[in-house]
């Protein structure tokens, strides 16, 4: 059995006085893609916050680790330096800081090395070609005027450039078109290339699975993981919906 990289033993997390997710455990091991789906309010894109340290979600019970180390407590930022990455559901514009100076700053924080420029730029500009983005956006400030398709390549670009070992992808396919679905879903393909890369796709729809490989798929009802199988879950939810698990 692989060595998992991610482990979630039995989390309840709040937000204030309402409790949201209801005893959760998962395990990720590094390579495989899980797809959490479920209906609106299931506590899907709370699952993504709690994994990445969002201050916003109290954890009042059970245990997150990452290998070996324990991060139940641990920042966002420590998470984001140990190779966790989160793709926002509605992506933050962040006036005064381009594009490219993120990503650069983004992968100093994480590497702790100078930057070389040449090849941070020929890298970005392939994976900017790859997702059909005009490289003017490079020097563009973060997501401000950026269509709801090009943020949400954006966060993909980030994934490309930042290469984490454990990304949580949280509705990224939300809103857009079939054509950047396409080029969204290529992104990720391209991702999935890093054998040790693991990724955790958080959708209520099936459109960004179509052309991905599928390990594992859970359906999250009322805060708790209700059923776990593999790719033809996703057959399933797509033939009858969520009618089934509710």
């Amino acid at each position: 059995m692989a060595e998992k990289l991610i482990r979630i033993e039995n989390i309840r997390a709040s937000v204030g006085e309402e409790e949201i997710l209801k005893d959760v455990s998962l395990q990720i091991a590094p390579g495989e893609t899980h797809v959490l789906m479920g209906p609106n309010g299931a506590g899907k894109s709370t699952l993504g916050n709690v994994l990445m340290g969002s201050p916003v979600y109290q954890v009042t019970d059970g245990k997150i680790f990452f290998g070996e180390d324990e991060i139940t407590k641990e920042s966002a930022d420590k998470r984001a330096r140990r190779g966790m990455f989160l793709s926002f559901q509605n992506p933050l514009e962040v006036p005064g800081l381009s594009l490219d100076e993120f990503i650069r700053n983004a992968l100093r924080q994480k590497t702790g090395k100078p930057i070389k420029i040449f090849q941070f730029k020929k890298q970005l500009a392939e994976a900017m070609e790859l997702l059909g983005m005009d490289e003017s956006y490079a020097a563009r400030d973060l997501n401000v005027g950026f269509s709801g398709g090009e943020k949400k390549k954006a966060e993909i670009l980030q994934l490309l450039m930042l290469q984490p070992e454990f990304a949580i992808l949280d509705e990224t396919d939300s809103g857009l078109d079939v054509d950047a679905v396409r080029m969204v879903s290529k992104g990720i393909e391209e991702y999935q290339k890093r054998q040790d890369g693991a990724l955790l796709i958080i959708t209520h729809s099936t459109r960004i699975l179509e052309s991905l490989k599928v390990d594992y798929t859970h359906i999250i009802v009322k805060g708790k993981i209700v059923k776990t199988g593999g790719p033809e879950l996703v057959d399933l939810i797509n033939e009858n919906g969520f009618e089934a698990f509710l």
